[in-house]
């Protein structure tokens, strides 16, 4: 008989492992719970999250509570054997937990206990971490504080962005879900606590964080640009007066004024920082399309000893 399951996910990066329980036969999706319709888009049109689009294609059922107490009857009513949550964004009451015969597991995108929290991709980036990674743990009602089922290790280069982060974590989180956590249904594997001592957490990205400081060391800027280019909010700086947002950067060994233009490339334009300097790869002036920076060395007409920020 498949292990009869609730998945709790939300965002793009939870459908890769909705599509793996879906489609192994020793899982057997039942319902799916997902965030309320949300306003998104320049529109603010209310839309789906990319996790209930997805069940809706699979012809699985879908609920969209504001509160996951709302359903608890229900859930109770079902026999479930466990939950599996993927980047829900919502908080689980412990009588949610307590819901399922063999409990709740969640894909958390960091090696716990480092970056317990809400955004543990973007905190990895900014820090400037070596090494990422996805892990499988048992969910107690202490924030990310539960016994580690499996891990898996990635390493991070220094061009690396949180987009090509967050999709590699998602298929490797996708991956844990089948080799691992079945393997732990199964009694082949052992849970293992959380080293207390070890604990970092990734508290939410706010939005005064995205400024730019160019007196800061350059491969700390580029740890913070490639940290939000997935956006929410993006890096920014001033340029000319208005808001320009850099997408891609990489650290170099220059020297310079804080914030000044010291180089134009072909493709490249060089700022000076408070130690080294930002190679900027990617731009996007404010109310512009996001743009190589070729395109906005010809659009701009930069010179040399212009000031950013």
């Amino acid at each position: 008989m498949p292990y009869r399951l609730i998945f709790c996910g939300t965002p793009e990066f939870a459908v890769p492992s909705l599509k793996n329980l879906v489609t192994d036969p020793d899982f057997e999706v039942v319902s799916v719970l997902s965030q309320p319709d949300r306003p998104a888009g320049r529109g603010k049109k209310l839309s789906p999250s990319p996790v209930k689009i997805c069940a809706q294609e699979l012809g699985i059922f879908v609920q969209t509570p504001e509160s996951v107490k709302e359903i608890i009857p229900e859930l109770k009513e079902q026999a479930l054997d466990l939950a599996v949550v993927v980047a829900y964004g919502q908080i689980l009451p412990k009588s949610f937990l307590e819901s399922f015969s063999l409990g709740a597991f969640n894909i958390h995108s960091s090696r716990l206990p480092r970056w317990r929290g809400a955004a543990p991709m973007q905190r990895a980036l900014m820090a400037g971490d070596k090494i990422s990674g996805v892990s499988l743990q048992k969910i107690v009602p202490k924030l990310d504080a539960g016994d580690v089922v499996a891990e898996k290790s990635l390493e991070i280069p220094i061009a690396m962005g949180f987009v090509e982060l967050h999709d590699q974590l998602s298929q490797m989180g996708a991956q844990l879900l089948i080799e691992d956590l079945k393997a732990f249904l199964k009694g082949d594997r052992q849970a293992q606590p959380q080293d207390e001592s070890q604990v970092t957490y990734a508290k939410k990205i706010e939005k005064t964080e995205a400024n730019i400081d160019w007196g800061q060391a350059a491969v700390d800027i580029h740890n913070l640009i490639r940290a939000l280019n997935g956006g929410g909010p993006f890096a920014q700086t001033r340029f000319r007066n208005k808001s320009l947002k850099i997408h891609k950067s990489l650290p170099l060994q220059g020297s310079g004024n804080p914030g000044e233009v010291l180089e134009l490339g072909n493709d490249f334009l060089t700022v000076g920082c408070g130690q080294g300097a930002l190679k900027v790869l990617m731009v996007q002036p404010e109310s512009k399309a996001k743009m190589a920076a070729a395109d906005f060395l010809r659009g701009y007409q930069l010179k040399i000893g212009e000031q950013l920020g």
